[in-house]
């Protein structure tokens, strides 16, 4: 987070800025000059907008995490684990902080506060399960094959066309089973129902997102282990 706002005239209050700049884009594009049909689209984009954010981000960073500290890993022995791990934690802080400017566009936008708020730690659980698991992954992958880290920029753009966040899972009727097979849906429904609709997933929805979470925890964390000790030949 130092060296990310490094030389920075505002510094970590960018943390703040960023998000809250976005939403109010959002805010004014959807909710005034697309008049979208869904009721308070805004609040229903962000909802989801900012959790998939900062999965995205964390494998961002996160791919590059071990290349990027290549000197570091050839010098010292250190382990290889806190360099992925650094990557989600900053990025987590930077979604932490992004909950702030969520709250005042939400009053702005005269959506009710529901108590499901309180759930948004179920799912900020699961879904940091799956995004450590992935960037377990990512970051040996492109220790190997530098093509990874440009491959992952395409296939964020799909993953993101291919999860209900700027639309509704309910406008493909019958064909809705298809997003079941997206891991990350069901983490992100659980922040949608919890600060959009204000109720709560359904039990096999909420297991549904712990059980993705640990398939990709542990599966990116063997790959990781297992190949951990190789990677200062190859960087």
């Amino acid at each position: 987070l130092k060296i990310r706002y490094k030389r920075s005239f505002l510094g970590f209050l960018w943390a703040l800025l960023n998000p809250l700049l976005q939403m109010i884009v959002l805010a004014l594009v959807f909710s005034t000059l697309l008049k979208a049909t869904i009721p308070h689209y805004a609040v229903f984009l962000i909802s989801v907008l900012m959790p998939f954010t900062f999965f995205s981000q964390s494998l961002t960073y996160a791919a590059e995490s071990i290349v990027g500290n290549a000197d570091l890993i050839k010098k010292v022995r250190v382990p290889k684990l806190v360099f992925p791990m650094a990557a989600l934690t900053s990025n987590m802080i930077n979604f932490l902080l992004s909950m702030i400017p969520l709250v005042l566009i939400v009053l702005v936008m005269r959506q009710p506060l529901y108590l499901t708020w309180l759930y948004l730690p179920v799912p900020l659980l699961a879904l940091t399960m799956l995004t450590l698991g992935a960037t377990f992954f990512f970051a040996a992958a492109n220790v190997y094959f530098r093509d990874v880290s440009h491959i992952l920029q395409i296939v964020l753009q799909i993953w993101f066309y291919a999860t209900p966040i700027i639309y509704s899972a309910e406008m493909f009727g019958k064909y809705q089973w298809i997003f079941k097979l997206n891991p990350l849906v069901y983490s992100l429904n659980g922040f949608r129902m919890g600060i959009y609709a204000g109720y709560l997933p359904t039990v096999q929805s909420i297991l549904a997102s712990f059980v993705c979470g640990f398939i990709a925890l542990v599966v990116g964390y063997w790959i990781f282990r297992r190949n951990e000790d190789q990677f200062v030949y190859y960087v």
